[in-house]
């Protein structure tokens, strides 16, 4: 009887041994997945701020110097 409980514990110290492997190999995916979320976020948003900065806010600006020379132009009461 003992002799098939020792062969149960190997069996079971065999059998956790690929849950090592799985949390390990879970972590290196979570972080390279975190990784490469974080770098296309940078991206995109580097992206977007440039956008912003070299065509949209040029135009802005144009509307609000011809909204301010119209008013200049208005009578004044």
């Amino acid at each position: 009887m003992s002799t098939v409980k020792g062969e149960d514990a190997h069996l079971l110290a065999a059998a956790k041994a690929p849950k090592v492997r799985r949390r390990r190999l879970r972590a290196i995916l979570l972080a390279v997945l975190t990784t490469q979320y974080t770098i296309i976020a940078m991206v995109v948003g580097l992206s977007v701020a440039g956008t912003l900065r070299y065509v949209v806010t040029p135009q802005i600006v144009a509307k609000f110097e011809a909204i301010e020379a119209a008013l200049k132009r208005l009578p004044s009461p």
